[in-house]
């Protein structure tokens, strides 16, 4: 697996995109100021995800998302451990990532990798998506934020 920085010049993947975050309009939001990092296998796009810096030293994962058939195999961890190196490597001190508080895998993973709960964006989802989303039977309504110094 290979894992690579978009040029400026390349489409970034919205149908992958939209498999983490369902909302065109907010993945709109970022397509300007993020940077996508795509992972390929045999010329096969498997997984993205995109780093948008927030504030002075803080970068943000603000979509991360494994193509189905690749989904349980560690390629989501591989991306994480991705992401933050190349925060690190861009002088960043601190990454963040956010999630639904239905999302019971991702909240495990990226706490296997590191990151700690540091608050809960209440609502998020009611105020910011048109439609309800369940997940694991629970339905989505608050965003669970979760942090790292590196």
């Amino acid at each position: 697996m290979n894992i690579r920085q978009l040029s400026v010049h390349e489409k970034p993947p919205m149908e992958l995109l939209l498999v983490a975050d369902p909302s065109p309009k907010i993945v709109e939001s970022y397509l300007k100021s993020g940077r996508f990092f795509v992972a390929e296998k045999n010329d096969q796009l498997i997984g993205v995800y995109v780093l948008l810096p927030t504030r002075p030293q803080t970068i943000e994962i603000v979509n991360i998302a494994v193509d189905e058939p690749y989904q349980g195999k560690g390629v989501g961890k591989y991306l994480l451990q991705h992401a933050i190196t190349a925060a690190q490597t861009m002088g960043y001190t601190t990454i963040e990532i956010g999630t639904g508080n239905s999302s019971i895998g991702q909240l495990a993973l990226y706490q296997k990798c590191g990151f700690r709960i540091v608050g809960v964006d209440m609502n998020f989802f009611l105020k910011h998506y048109e439609e309800d989303m369940i997940e694991n039977g629970i339905r989505c309504t608050d965003m669970i934020r979760l942090s790292q110094d590196i």
